[in-house]
C-alpha cells in the first residue's frame, strides 16, 4: 500500500533536511527520502570533514612554528596518529548527522532510507534495504545535490585516485599527492595535506589559482602562502593520464605543449562538481533538465511541473550548502501560500585555504560589469590589527568596494585569519544596501579582528587610522555624513 504526503523531499542535506524540517513545522505531513546519510555530502564527506582536518593541519602547523615564538619548546617532535585523527574526523561527522536525525524525527518527519525515482508527477518509487513502495505526494522538492566529476583517464576508485571523498577519508599522510585542479576544493585539501607533511603538487590549467572564483587580490595572497608551505603550482596545465608504478602512480602532465611525467603514491581529482540532473527519472515527471543537468527552476524554485521544486546544487550556482538551506526554507513557506521568491543580493562564499578568503558581494570588474564605473576602494590590512599580531596570524586584509557617488556597499573581500566568521556583517551589508558610513560609525569591539571591518570602511571614505594612506589628501577625505 502506497504511503502519502502532503510534501516529500528526495535528498536530505543541507538543503534537504531544512525543507523537511521547515514543511513539518508549517503543518504538513512530511517525508524525506534519503540513499546514503543523513546530512548529505555536506555533513559527511564535504564541509564538515574538511574543516575538521583542516583545523586539526592549523593546530599541527601553530604547534610547530608558532609555539617556539611564544616560548612553548617541545622536547620532541610531535607524533601524528593519523587513524585517530580521522576517527575524531569521523566522529564530528557522526555528531553533526546524528543531529540531524534528532531534529528531522522531532519535527515529526518521517525518515525514509532508499532511492527515489519518479514513477509520474505524483508518484515515487523508493527502493532500499527495508524498502521497495511506492510513495505518493502533493507536492515534491528535489534536494539530491551533485557528484565530483570524472575526468577521462583517471576513474575514481577512492584508494589511489580520489575525489574529495576518498582523500577525507585517507587513513595515513601520504608522501606524494598530485591535484588535478586548483580550485577551492583542491586548495583546500592539498593545504591541510601538506601540513601533515605530504609532497605536494598542483596542476592547475589556468594562469592562475582561484581565477573568476574570488577576488584576484586576495588568490594572490593564498597563492603565496602556498608557494611559502612548500606545494609546487603547474601553471597552464593539463593531466593528460596515468599509470601504476610500484605502489604509486605516473601522472603524465602537458606543460607548454611538452609532456613531463610527475610520481605520486596518490592522484586527488578536484575539477568541479556535476548536478545530479541525470538522476531520478525527472522525464517521468515531466521535470525539465538544461544541457548542463541542472533542473530548471523559476523565482519560487518550481520546476516545469509546478507542484515540484528543486533547490540546492542541482538548481544552478552557486553550488554551496547555505544557499540550499535558504532555498529550503524557502520552498516550504512557498508551498504554505507565503509570497516568497529567491532574490537575494548575496550569497556570500568561503573558501578554507591558509589563509581564509571569504566574499560576499562583486569584485572590482563584477560591479563595473553592472554599471558601476566609479568605485570607492579600501583596504586594511591584518598587520596593523592587535588581535591578529597577537594570534600570529597578519596575513592578509579586508577590502571594501563601494559605489562613488552613492557609498553603497556593493563588494567585501577578506583574505586573513578568521575570514569565515567575519563575513557575515559584510552580507548583511549588502543584504539592506548599507552604506561605507554605516560600517564606520558601528562601534566594533577592541581587540578583536571585527575591527578591520570597520577600519576598512574609514580606509574607503579615505580616511583610515591605524593605517597611513598615501596621498593624504590632508582636508579633503569625506566625512561621515
Amino acid at each position: 500500500m502506497a504511503q502519502n504526503f502532503d510534501v516529500v523531499v528526495i535528498g536530505a542535506g543541507p538543503g534537504g533536511y531544512v525543507a523537511a524540517i521547515r514543511s513539518a513545522q508549517l503543518g504538513f505531513k512530511t517525508a524525506v527520502v534519503e540513499k546514503e546519510f543523513l546530512g548529505g555530502v555536506c555533513l559527511n564527506v564535504g564541509c564538515i570533514p574538511s574543516k575538521a582536518m583542516i583545523t586539526a593541519g592549523h593546530w599541527l602547523h601553530k604547534a610547530e612554528h608558532d609555539f617556539p615564538t611564544m616560548g612553548f619548546n617541545l622536547k620532541s617532535k610531535i607524533e601524528v596518529d593519523f587513524k585517530k585523527l580521522l576517527a575524531w574526523k569521523n566522529s564530528v561527522c557522526d555528531k553533526m548527522s546524528g543531529g540531524v536525525n534528532q531534529l528531522l524525527k522531532g519535527n515529526g518527519v518521517t525518515i525514509i532510507k532508499g532511492t527515489a525515482n519518479f514513477k509520474s508527477p505524483t508518484e515515487i518509487t523508493v527502493v532500499g534495504s527495508e524498502i521497495n513502495d511506492t510513495i505518493t505526494a502533493k507536492n515534491f522538492i528535489i534536494a539530491t545535490g551533485s557528484r565530483p566529476i570524472e575526468i577521462p583517464g583517471f576513474p575514481f576508485d577512492e584508494k589511489g585516485i580520489l575525489s574529495s571523498t576518498g582523500a577525507l577519508a585517507l587513513d595515513h599522510a601520504p608522501k606524494k599527492v598530485i591535484t588535478i585542479g586548483g580550485g577551492y576544493i583542491g586548495l583546500e585539501i592539498s593545504s591541510y595535506l601538506r601540513k601533515f607533511g605530504c609532497e605536494v603538487t598542483v596542476v592547475e590549467a589556468q594562469s592562475e589559482l582561484l581565477a573568476g572564483v574570488v577576488d584576484p587580490e586576495c588568490a594572490q595572497v593564498v597563492t603565496r602562502k602556498l608557494k611559502k608551505s612548500g606545494v609546487e603550482v603547474l601553471y597552464g596545465a593539463k593531466a593528460k593520464g596515468q599509470k601504476k608504478s610500484g605502489s604509486g602512480y605516473e601522472v603524465t602532465v602537458e606543460i607548454g605543449g611538452k609532456d613531463q611525467v610527475i610520481q605520486a603514491d596518490k592522484i586527488l581529482v578536484t575539477v568541479g562538481r556535476r548536478p545530479n540532473g541525470d538522476q531520478m527519472n525527472l522525464k517521468a515527471a515531466g521535470v525539465q533538465v538544461d544541457e548542463r543537468g541542472f533542473v530548471k527552476v523559476d523565482a519560487q524554485r518550481r520546476t516545469s511541473t509546478r507542484h515540484i521544486f528543486a533547490i540546492g546544487d542541482i538548481c544552478g550556482q552557486p553550488m554551496l550548502a547555505h544557499k540550499a538551506s535558504h532555498e529550503g526554507v524557502l520552498v516550504a513557506e512557498v508551498i504554505k501560500g507565503h509570497n516568497r521568491v529567491y532574490d537575494v543580493k548575496t550569497v556570500p562564499a568561503v573558501v578554507f585555504t591558509d589563509p581564509e578568503i571569504a566574499s560576499a558581494g562583486w569584485t572590482e570588474a563584477e560591479a563595473k560589469a553592472k554599471g558601476h564605473n566609479d568605485l570607492k576602494i579600501g583596504k586594511f590590512p591584518f598587520a596593523a590589527n592587535g588581535r591578529a599580531v597577537s594570534m600570529q596570524e597578519t596575513e592578509g586584509f579586508v577590502k571594501i568596494i563601494a559605489d562613488a557617488k552613492t557609498h553603497i556597499v556593493l563588494g567585501v573581500h577578506i583574505v586573513g585569519p578568521e575570514a569565515s566568521n567575519l563575513i557575515s556583517e559584510a552580507a548583511l551589508a549588502i543584504e539592506m544596501g548599507a552604506r561605507i558610513e554605516d560600517m564606520a560609525l558601528t562601534i566594533h569591539p577592541h581587540p578583536t579582528l571585527g575591527e578591520t571591518m570597520m577600519e576598512a570602511a574609514e580606509a574607503t571614505l579615505g580616511h583610515a587610522i591605524h593605517v597611513i594612506q598615501k596621498p593624504l589628501n590632508k582636508g579633503t577625505s569625506t566625512a561621515h555624513v
